[in-house]
């Protein structure tokens, strides 16, 4: 019996005269349902280990016992819509609250800024304690519940959460479930010489196991951090450091600290966090011979983690922050026995990398390619689609997908590289490269998106038609993605078109790292002068808000496995269809000149009618000459089914 179930058999029979259930009641049935599996799980993963299991009983009494009963009730109207996460009326906001406005006060009276644009899903970068120096943007955790006092107080993010809730406004936050940072308290007490709080990472007297690690494990930042252990003198001992030498990698072989870390993610989530965004979920188990990455263990311990939520928390979900290869992602929703309970969300890592290889070359056809060929998630799944975010555009496509199309991959990456960063002169882009490895040629793209789609360029040449190609791009890519099903989020500044930001060159805890460049500083000037119809900020603005609230009214955008992508044999265009009565058709055109789409195709699948259709977008309709839609340079259309009349 599903969570949805439960509770609704409960209340029925609190409505058939016997006693109304508790959120007690609402509990222990939870824990029934989910026991055998949660035990089965877990002795998988530690056998033997039953004792620690009971430990785990009793560490979701002790969460539950915590959770107030405002969340309770979030709970109980959650479970009872089971699917509340896909629906299309979700548009969500990423950002850094120090770069975005300074702290956790500040961000409430910023609540009607996030509902003029119809932001109401916030994914705040990591708030909680990191060391003062390197911290790799606060992912280096030294707490993972205490905020830190740049941002306010515990007091100050609890106040905020429950005025989100009274706004209807859904929170997400980091749960770097993967490491801590040096400063740790379990890293201080390990350095200090107790031995059980060694034992909750990797060490090492000698570089014996080490070395055999490192046969198979990649880098993950070749260039400021080679290598995956790190010397530490106080204890002595080498140390597990995937990331970064001050991230130390947790050993989840040790239960004790699955049992820490779920009562830390617990502790999270009653605070008021309706989504937890996995951190690095795909390094969790770490087996000599391996890349250490993707492994079944790390299935099985996200699906206990994800079970135990379930019990003390059904409101909360988990986000899936795996930038891997497309057949990998799909497997964090779940698969076989476990199928629809892992992640309720994943990143579409895929998707975004692909969108900005049609801008560059100008075609949808690895896209579309792409996208064909992603492997099916569960219907209980769903996506985050979006087109920057705080990190670099990675360009880990299937090198079978680009070498369908005749490219060699290789080649194409390095194309893509030169084209973004710089390197081609007739580039409009304005980008820079992130840990390039000159023996492999590999690289990865930084910039924000206006930089990237021209309009900081445009701005340099007081080029007026290149700003309005910029601002085109910008509406083509996040025209797409609140077209696909998923949930839209919008990377802060995207909204007013913000370009690099170079600050980031003269502080030396930043200088290598030049993912700062697409982490600006809000610029509230623009934002004050968005009654300024004439500014490129304002125009920005202005579609982006129109749009959303576009998606938010159709029920059609809602992820309900209704999404078919279209070849129409022109493969500067990029079609999707989202299917329902009636269905939307979005047409974007990824090239710089004008394309066109055959008539009598659209009129076969209903969106044409007596040589007439209807763009949503424009809020108008129009009609074909000779037989052919004509789609603009950079042009998109969301075109509304008037007569579902056959098939494609």
């Amino acid at each position: 019996m599903n969570q949805s179930a439960i509770h609704r058999f409960l209340a029925e029979n609190g409505k058939k005269g016997k006693r109304k259930p508790t959120a007690r009641d609402y509990f222990e049935s939870r824990l029934a349902a989910n026991l055998s599996l949660m035990q089965s799980l877990f002795l998988q993963l530690y056998p033997g280990q039953e004792e620690r299991f009971k430990d785990l009983i009793q560490l979701l009494e002790a969460s539950f016992k915590n959770r107030g009963p405002q969340l309770r009730e979030v709970d109980s109207k959650r479970v009872l819509e089971d699917d509340w996460y896909q629906q299309q009326h979700w548009v969500g906001m990423q950002l850094y609250v120090d770069r975005f406005c300074g702290d956790l006060a500040t961000l409430e009276r910023k609540i009607p800024y996030f509902q003029s644009l119809g932001i109401n899903f916030l994914h705040l970068m990591p708030l909680t304690k990191r060391p003062a120096g390197e911290n790799d943007g606060g992912y280096a955790v030294s707490s993972y519940t205490e905020i830190d006092p740049k941002f306010g107080s515990d007091e100050d993010l609890q106040r905020l959460t429950a005025r989100f809730r009274e706004k209807g406004i859904i929170l997400m936050l980091d749960f770097v479930v993967n490491h801590t940072s040096d400063e740790f308290p379990w890293a201080l007490k390990a350095k200090a010489g107790e031995t059980e709080f060694r034992e909750y990472y990797y060490t090492y007297p000698n570089r014996h196991i080490p070395d055999q690690f490192e046969e198979s494990l990649p880098e993950v930042f070749p260039a400021t951090s080679p290598g995956n252990f790190t010397w530490i003198p106080e204890m002595e001992r080498w140390v597990m450091t995937v990331f970064n030498s001050y991230q130390w990698d947790l050993n989840y072989t040790n239960p004790r600290v699955f049992l820490a870390m779920f009562e830390n993610l617990a502790a999270l989530v009653n605070l008021g966090v309706d989504i937890v965004r996995f951190d690095a979920l795909a390094f969790l188990w770490k087996r000599i011979g391996t890349d250490s990455q993707n492994l079944p263990e790390a299935h099985t311990l996200i699906s206990l983690f994800r079970l135990c939520l379930q019990v003390v928390a059904p409101g909360a979900i988990l986000l899936a922050e795996a930038i891997v290869a497309p057949k990998e992602i799909v497997r964090y929703f779940g698969e076989g026995s476990r199928e629809g309970n892992e992640c309720e969300i994943a990143y579409h890592a895929t998707f975004m990398a692909c969108l900005w290889n049609s801008i560059a070359t100008k075609k949808s056809t690895l896209l579309r390619h792409s996208l064909e060929h992603m492997p099916e998630k569960p219907r209980e799944g769903t996506w985050i689609n979006y087109v920057r975010c705080h990190d670099d555009i990675g360009l880990g496509f299937d090198d079978s997908h680009i070498a369908a199309l005749g490219w060699n991959p290789d080649s194409h990456r390095k194309f893509l590289l030169d084209y973004f960063c710089q390197r081609l002169d007739w580039s409009p882009a304005k980008g820079a490269i992130f840990m390039y490895n000159p023996e492999t040629g590999d690289g990865r793209i930084t910039g924000s998106a206006a930089s990237l789609l021209g309009l900081e360029k445009a701005l340099e040449d007081g080029d007026a038609g290149s700003v309005a190609r910029a601002i085109d791009a910008i509406k083509l890519l996040y025209g797409i993605v609140l077209a696909a099903p998923g949930i839209p989020l919008v990377y802060a500044g995207d909204e007013i078109g913000m370009l690099n930001d170079y600050s980031y060159l003269k502080n030396p805890d930043q200088a290598d790292d030049s993912r700062w460049l697409n982490r600006p500083f809000h610029d509230w000037d623009k934002v004050a002068a968005l009654d300024q119809e004439q500014l490129p900020s304002t125009r920005i603005f202005n579609i982006l808000r129109d749009m959303i609230a576009l998606r938010k009214s159709l029920a059609v955008f809602a992820d309900t496995s209704n999404t078919r992508i279209h070849n129409s044999g022109n493969n500067h265009l990029f079609i999707l269809e989202r299917i329902g009565a009636p269905g939307v058709l979005c047409i974007a055109n990824f090239d710089r000149t004008r394309q066109v789409v055959n008539a009598g195709w659209l009129e076969r699948i209903g969106y044409l009618k007596a040589g007439k259709y209807r763009d949503l977008l424009a809020g108008s309709s129009g009609a074909v000459r000779s037989g052919l839609l004509e789609m603009e340079p950079l042009g998109l259309l969301w075109l509304e089914q008037m007569e579902a009349t056959g098939e494609d």
